[in-house]
């Protein structure tokens, strides 16, 4: 018989092994090192001498051997090089989601449920008397043959429309959605480093709709001086390019995959840190850095009145608290009718949520 094996009781382990502890910091490391295995291990290395990680028992080492026998490392390639597998990318997401949200009040905001029946694969629970015009997929024949027993007998079984009984299922709306990434410069301008904040909610929120609404459309853009589709499980690998910040070229992208999805509603996130600077006139680009551009702007504004035709919200996250910054913001959510979630660098676990639609303005925690 084996017993039990007690130990000193460490209120710093919060009762994880030393495994998840390094995974933990691990997961954050390749955040901010776009996914770069050998600097994440590097900075590991500086923390555990500075900060002192690990422990005779287990080091770092020993964390590597266990990243590879769980699956979240890969050396089994042509060069030989270590990288993160899929798992590790999923890993990254649910901590960004984790980190973002899972602080948050839940609230009956974004919810796709709908209290209205109708087609759908949620089976409800109640059932009402057969009507003209039901199908014959809502009977529920067990309740209408115990029905038709107790109103005929068994001897002169029969079964009539009033022996019938419905079960309806209860409707469940179905969202495509786009999420725009600002991969401008200035996500790095200014000794501030933004891309890392917007990659996290961007991680945040595609975990989300791929965990609870499976059956949503997820369509990923980013936008420079031009825009174009990336997929999910490169988001760890993002970076910001040489780039100006072409919004007009994003929206046209994604207002284009949204025309192709059948679902009827539709929506985009869009996650910037300020105004756009550039736009696209035929194979030349025009760009302006300094102040706000009504030529690019009035662009930008035409395209959030087209979309609010076609109702298509656009949710905007703004990575910045500069007032200038947000100014665009606002009045392009206001043209849209839209909605705008602001957080700062140090906070994202809070964000001012300004809803045009309801006139609104609370901090959801």
């Amino acid at each position: 018989m084996l017993g039990f094996n007690f130990s000193k009781f460490d209120p710093n382990t919060n009762g994880k092994s030393p495994f998840e502890t390094l995974l933990n910091l691990f997961l954050q490391l390749l955040t901010y090192t776009n996914g770069d295995f050998n600097e994440a291990m590097q900075w590991m290395n500086e923390l555990d001498k500075e900060y002192k990680l690990t422990s005779n028992e287990y080091g770092i080492g020993d964390f590597i051997e266990d990243l590879k026998a769980k699956g979240y490392i890969d050396d089994k390639n042509e060069k030989g090089e270590i990288k993160i597998t899929s798992k590790t990318e999923q890993g990254i997401r649910k901590k960004s989601l984790e980190e973002i949200f899972g602080k948050l009040k839940k609230t009956k905001s974004g919810n796709h449920q709908t209290f209205k029946p109708g087609g759908g694969d949620e089976i409800n629970p109640e059932t009402r008397p057969f009507q003209f015009g039901d199908t014959m997929e809502q009977i529920d024949f067990t309740n209408s043959i115990r029905n038709a027993q107790i109103n005929h007998g068994i001897d002169s079984f029969k079964m009539q429309e009033d022996d019938l009984e419905i079960r309806e299922t209860d409707f469940k709306s179905q969202t495509s959605t786009v999420l725009m990434i600002d991969i401008s410069h200035s996500m790095i301008l200014y000794g501030e480093d933004r891309i890392t904040p917007a990659k996290k909610v961007a991680m945040a929120l595609s975990e989300l709709i791929q965990t609870k609404y499976p059956k949503d459309t997820l369509d990923i853009v980013v936008f420079g001086n031009d825009a174009w589709p990336i997929e999910i499980k490169d988001l760890p690998y993002l970076q910001v390019g040489p780039y100006h910040t072409n919004t007009v070229a994003g929206l046209e992208l994604a207002m284009d995959i949204l025309r192709r999805r059948r679902n009827p509603n539709k929506q985009i996130f869009m996650i910037t840190d300020g105004k756009p600077t550039c736009l696209k006139v035929g194979t030349r680009y025009y760009k302006n850095s300094w102040g706000v551009d009504r030529k690019i702007l009035n662009r930008c504004m035409s395209l959030a009145t087209q979309c609010k035709k076609l109702k298509i919200p656009i949710t905007t996250f703004m990575i910045a608290t500069d007032p200038y910054l947000q100014k665009f913001v606002q009045e392009f959510t206001e043209t849209n009718n839209g909605k705008a979630f602001f957080a700062g660098l140090d906070k994202l676990g809070a964000f001012i949520f300004k809803d045009f639609e309801s006139g609104k303005r609370k901090t959801v925690y």
